[in-house]
């Protein structure tokens, strides 16, 4: 039987997604990445917007014209979110967690062609659900999924309802996943959570995220250890100083920053402000050589001035960014930042552009620093003898030679073209 997993949203639904394609394939299912001729397909949904709600309906609705006579599966942050809508869409309808109970539901459903809906309380979850990482394909870079759940609550932000309280996997199952993977050949791991910087704060002890890091890096030290997105809080001198000793480590960070404008953080509800966020962009910089700093940023957020916004525009070019995510704020129903007074949509995407171009100059400037370096590159992909992958600061770079795939080799980088580094591999 022929089953495709379709996911939208973050790395966390990426983890789990790839988790469920090895669950199936143990199970004799044929993972397939066609979208048609399918026997069951399931749909791994997001709600972190009112956009990723709507794509989510969309692409169940579509897998359900291409397939009429498939098992539709719908799980994740949407239908946790909405059951109702979920029930009437899906024939197996779960939320965002038992993984498990889900891919046992889609299998009986095969078999029986019953339907079922069946979503939890996610604030009533105590444990974290242990999945198996990486994927029966066997990619360069695996996914590792540390810490489950939010309780930071943020304005516009409906996760910590549909996630639940912080879960962690503890520190002994950390490394054994890391060294199971390393042994399995993939060359990278990427640590990721829905807020990875409360890792350890629900376990015994409380170890921390610099505990997990290290634990991790030592269990698959000829693996490269990349950091999902940070809460910038989790930046400390003691974090810095601590990781930089890791040799293994990317000196790459993804720091959560949403804006660059004090009162629109307040009403956000962030815990931070720009002075302690910068002082995280400070210490990175000062501990890690040439790292690569990356960023989310969300413009027309309710109440957001054009003075606002201009001092977002100020302090993102402050910060540096070698890339950016740039997102128009998007209504999500249930949460504090929906009920109030909305700007214009066109007010919304105009600064989105405009951010967006602040946000590429950087990116440029960043890959123009990097030319005339020599730079180790973990390769993933190739086409005609030209392959691609990426340094351990998260720059894209494409280079010729012979089968390069899961390997890593030293680049002299000596150009930037089409938003990439172009460079020659060092024998």
């Amino acid at each position: 039987m022929r089953i495709h997993i379709h996911t939208l949203g973050c790395k966390v639904n990426q983890f789990e997604s790839a988790a469920l394609e090895t669950v199936f394939s143990r199970r004799g299912l044929q993972v397939t990445r066609e979208e048609t001729g399918l026997d069951a397909a399931v749909i791994n949904t997001c709600a972190v917007t009112a956009e990723a709600g709507r794509k989510s309906r969309q692409a169940v609705r579509r897998f359900r014209e291409l397939n009429p006579g498939a098992v539709i599966a719908v799980c994740g942050c949407w239908s946790q979110a909405d059951e109702k809508a979920a029930s009437e869409l899906g024939d197996v309808v779960y939320g965002s967690g038992d993984r498990l109970g889900f891919a046992d539901a889609v299998m009986a459903a095969l078999r029986e062609r019953r339907r079922v809906t069946r979503v939890d309380d996610a604030f009533s979850r105590r444990d974290f659900e242990l999945l198996p990482a990486g994927s029966p394909e066997g990619r360069t870079r695996a996914l590792l999924k540390i810490e489950d759940g939010c309780v930071n609550f943020c304005s516009y932000c409906v996760i910590p309802y549909t996630r639940g309280r912080v879960r962690s996997l503890d520190l002994d199952s950390c490394a054994g996943e890391a060294r199971e993977l390393a042994m399995r050949g993939y060359r990278e791991i990427v640590l990721t959570g829905i807020e990875i910087a409360s890792y350890g704060s629900d376990l015994p002890g409380k170890p921390t995220l610099t505990e997990a890091v290290k634990a991790v890096s030592l269990a698959a030290p000829g693996c490269r250890i990349r950091l999902g997105s940070l809460e910038p809080r989790a930046v400390t001198e003691e974090f810095c100083r601590e990781l930089a000793g890791l040799p293994n480590l990317c000196p790459h960070f993804h720091l959560s920053l949403q804006s660059g404008c004090d009162r629109t953080l307040l009403a956000m509800r962030r815990k931070y402000g720009t002075a302690r966020f910068y002082e995280s962009v400070e210490l990175l910089r000062k501990y890690f050589d040439n790292c690569g700093l990356t960023a989310d940023l969300i413009t027309g957020f309710p109440g957001e001035t054009e003075e606002d916004f201009a001092e977002t525009l100020a302090f993102i070019e402050k910060c540096r960014f070698s890339s950016m995510h740039v997102f128009p704020y998007s209504v999500r129903p249930g949460t504090a930042a929906a009920s109030m007074e909305q700007l214009p949509r066109a007010v919304k995407e105009e600064r989105a552009r405009r951010a967006s171009a602040v946000a590429h100059r950087m990116r440029d400037e960043f890959l123009a620093s990097q030319v005339g370096r020599v730079l180790p590159v973990l390769f993933e992909t190739g086409d005609g003898g030209v392959w691609s992958g990426h340094t351990g600061n998260y720059a894209e770079v494409r280079a010729r030679g012979e089968n390069l795939h899961n390997a890593v080799a030293n680049v002299q980088i000596a150009a930037v073209s089409d938003g990439a580094l172009w460079g020659n591999i060092l024998l």
